[in-house]
């Protein structure tokens, strides 16, 4: 399992991770203005998979037009459309284009198959806040403003071990006290 935010959200990244057999959660980012703009979002579109095609708000049917393949990360997306867009009652909350046009990509189902699970574990990113940013942000306080005194990745990489080890060398001795801590590390061999 892998939580991440949703600044992380990456369609080929939670892909890798499914084929790889690791369970992605992480929220997708809410890019679309259309809700903000008081008009249909894309979740308003149910996909009806037997069909390979869109069912709109109207009642419309959104059938596959075309394939594409995206530049800066080559995804291939499907694009769908319903021919009854022009003269659509509610064409005013959906688009101001002449078409609503619905992309698709190639390996939806992956992101849909995460979504359901983020669904059923709603405290998932609660607990991941909880967990997560108190470790960080007490290294951030730490380091302070100038961040790593190193350079090049490896020595970065032993001073974040470093930083990482006190870290957790503090808590432990927080929460067992000092000569627990001890007894712990001389049964451990350290």
């Amino acid at each position: 399992k892998a939580l991440a935010d949703r600044g992380y959200f990456s369609a080929p990244e939670i892909k890798a991770c499914d084929d790889a057999g690791i369970a992605a959660l992480v929220p997708k980012m809410q890019t679309s203005s259309a809700k903000a703009d008081g008009r249909f979002d894309r979740a308003d579109f149910i996909y009806i998979a037997r069909d390979d095609q869109y069912l709109c708000p109207a009642g419309q049917r959104a059938i596959y037009r075309f394939s594409s393949v995206e530049r800066e990360n080559p995804m291939t997306l499907r694009t769908y459309w319903s021919s009854a867009c022009p003269k659509c009652p509610m064409k005013s909350q959906c688009t101001p284009a002449d078409y609503r046009r619905i992309r698709r990509w190639e390996h939806e189902a992956v992101l849909e198959k995460m979504q359901s699970r983020l669904d059923r574990q709603l405290d998932a990113m609660t607990i991941r806040r909880r967990t997560v940013e108190h470790v960080f942000g007490t290294l951030k306080h730490w380091m302070g403003s100038t961040h790593f005194q190193t350079r090049r990745l490896g020595h970065v990489a032993a001073e974040m071990s470093l930083h990482v080890l006190a870290y957790n060398l503090k808590r432990v001795i927080r929460i067992l006290g000092f000569a627990k801590t001890m007894r712990a590390m001389k049964l451990a061999g350290a």
